[in-house]
C-alpha cells in the first residue's frame, strides 16, 4: 500500500487528502501545524449572525466545489447570493457599473454610452477597441498593459481595477495576464476586439428577462461548515488527521520521502506541500525554488460592523461596492452583507463588511483593531449615511494571505513544478501560490495532484 503525507489542512490540504482517500490503496496522513483546519476560511456565527472571517464565498460557475459538495453531502446547505446592481466608488462618489458590464469590459452600448464612470473622451478610446487590431503576445502582460491599451486608462482604472483588485491583490500594473485572465487574450485574438468578444460569448440568460441569478454560492452555516464536514468525511474514509503538527523537515532517499514531525520521522512515497509558499524555505534550498522567497503577499483584513437596520440609510438596490484606487481610502471594497446573503443577518439588522489592504500599504501590520475600525469608518461615512456607532465589530487580519501573481508568474511556476517533477518525483507543491487563488482553484488543484498519485 501506497503511504501519502499531506502538509496543510487549509482547503487545498483537505480536498487533497479527499480525493487521496477515495483510493483505496493509499494510507493518508494530513498534517496541520495549528489545532484547526480551515487555513483562511473562518466563521463566526452568534445571535443569529453568520459572519465570513475570511473569504466569503465562491463563484457558482466554478463547479468542482459544488461537486465537492455534493459528494460529502452539502449540496442542500448551499445558498446563492442575491443580485442587484453593482457599484463602484470613483470619482468621489457611488456609480453603477453599467448593465451588462463583464469584469468591467462592456457588453451593451446604452448603458457604457450613459455612465458617469468614463468621461466622453475615455468612451471614445474604448470605442477604438471595436477596430483595434489585436497585438503579439510572446510570453506575458500585466493586466493593466493589456486593458490600457484596449480601452483606455479610464475604463481600466474605474471600472477594471476596482473589480479584480478584490480577487487579485497585486498591482494592476503588475499582475499576470496569463496566469489570471488568459481568455481575455484568446477573445482579442479570436474576435479583433474584447467588446465584440465579450458580447458574442455573452452567456444567454444574460441577454433574456427573466431574474437574473447570483454568481456566487455559500453554504446556510458558513464555509466553516463545509470545512468542518469536509474533515469529517476525510476521517471516516481513513485518513489520519495530526494537529499542532509542525514538519520539521522532509528529505528524499533512495525514491522515499522522510518526514519529520514534532521530532518523529516517518517515509512516504507521496508528499503533497498545500502550505503558503513563504514557508517552502523551511524545508527545501535548491535554487530553483528560489522564486518563492521573493514572491510577495499581500496583507489584507476585514471589518466587519453589525447595527440596527435603522442606522444604515441604504435604499439601494445592490449588494455593495468597490473602491477606485484613485479614490485614496484605506478601504478597497464593502459589502452590504445583509443584501447580499440574507440567511447572514438577523431581521432588523445591519450587517456591513469591509476590506482594508493594498499591495505595498502597511495598515494590516502597522495598525491596531482599534484604528482599523476608525479607518474603514471614515471611510464609509464618506461614502454612507450611517448613523452611531455598530454594535459591534470585528477586525480580521490576514497577512500575506493574498500572493501576487506579478507578470511572468506561470511561465515560472511551469518551471518549478517541471524542476520537481524531474528531481522530486512523488512530491507535490501546489495551492494558492500557484494556479489560482479562489477556493474553486484551490479545489481543482487539489483534485489535479490527487490524480497524479493515483494513476
Amino acid at each position: 500500500m501506497k503511504k501519502a503525507a499531506v502538509i496543510g489542512a487549509g482547503i487545498t490540504g483537505l480536498a487533497t487528502a479527499y480525493y487521496l482517500s477515495e483510493h483505496e490503496g493509499i494510507e493518508v496522513d494530513l498534517y496541520e501545524k495549528t489545532d484547526r483546519a480551515g487555513g483562511k476560511i473562518r466563521t463566526y456565527q452568534k445571535d443569529g449572525f453568520t459572519i465570513e472571517l475570511g473569504p466569503e464565498s465562491y463563484l457558482a460557475r466554478k463547479e468542482i466545489m459544488t461537486e465537492l459538495a455534493s459528494a460529502i453531502g452539502m449540496e442542500g446547505e448551499l445558498v446563492r447570493n442575491s443580485t442587484g446592481q453593482s457599484y463602484i466608488y470613483a470619482n468621489k462618489k457611488l456609480s453603477a457599473l453599467p448593465r451588462g458590464a463583464v469584469l468591467g469590459v462592456p457588453t451593451e452600448l446604452g448603458p457604457f454610452l450613459a455612465t458617469d464612470l468614463v468621461s466622453v473622451p475615455g468612451k471614445i478610446k474604448a470605442g477604438k477597441d471595436l477596430i483595434k487590431k489585436p497585438g503579439p503576445l510572446y510570453t506575458d502582460v500585466s493586466v493593466g498593459r493589456f486593458f490600457r491599451r484596449r480601452l483606455g486608462d479610464e475604463v481600466l482604472e474605474n471600472m477594471i481595477e476596482p473589480l479584480l483588485s478584490g480577487i487579485y491583490a497585486t498591482n494592476i500594473d503588475e499582475l499576470s495576464l496569463m496566469s489570471t485572465f488568459p481568455y481575455f487574450k484568446e477573445r482579442e485574438d479570436k474576435y479583433g476586439s474584447l467588446i465584440k468578444g465579450a458580447i458574442a460569448e455573452k452567456p444567454v440568460s444574460s441577454h433574456s428577462k427573466t431574474k437574473k441569478q447570483g454568481q456566487f454560492l455559500q453554504f446556510r452555516n458558513g464555509l466553516q461548515s463545509f470545512i468542518d464536514q469536509l474533515l469529517k468525511t476525510v476521517q471516516k474514509k481513513g485518513v489520519n488527521t495530526h494537529f499542532n503538527a509542525d514538519v520539521e523537515s522532509i528529505t528524499k532517499a533512495d525514491g522515499v520521502y522522510s518526514v519529520t514531525v514534532n521530532n518523529e520521522t516517518k517515509r512516504y512515497d507521496n508528499v503533497v506541500v498545500t502550505v503558503p509558499h513563504f514557508q517552502y524555505k523551511r524545508w527545501f534550498d535548491d535554487f530553483p525554488l528560489e522564486y518563492f522567497k521573493h514572491m510577495e503577499a499581500t496583507s489584507v483584513a476585514t471589518v466587519v460592523m453589525a447595527f440596527d437596520s435603522a442606522q444604515v440609510k441604504n435604499d439601494i438596490d445592490g449588494t455593495g461596492f468597490v473602491v477606485a484606487k484613485k479614490m485614496d481610502t484605506a478601504i478597497t471594497a464593502c459589502t452590504w452583507t445583509n443584501k447580499k446573503w440574507k440567511h447572514s443577518t438577523p431581521e432588523g439588522k445591519a450587517l456591513l463588511r469591509a476590506y482594508v489592504g493594498r499591495p505595498g500599504d502597511f495598515i494590516v501590520q502597522e495598525k491596531t483593531d482599534e484604528e482599523i475600525i476608525r479607518l474603514a469608518r471614515k471611510d464609509l461615512d464618506k461614502i454612507m449615511d450611517i448613523e452611531g456607532k455598530p454594535e459591534f465589530s470585528i477586525v480580521t487580519k490576514l497577512e500575506q494571505s493574498m500572493p501576487q501573481y506579478k507578470t511572468g508568474h506561470k511561465s515560472r511556476i511551469d518551471a518549478v513544478h517541471k524542476y520537481m517533477a524531474d528531481n522530486y518525483p512523488g512530491l507535490y507543491l501546489t495551492g494558492a501560490s500557484h494556479y489560482g487563488v479562489g477556493l474553486p482553484d484551490c479545489v481543482r488543484q487539489a483534485k489535479e495532484t490527487a490524480d497524479y498519485i493515483i494513476r
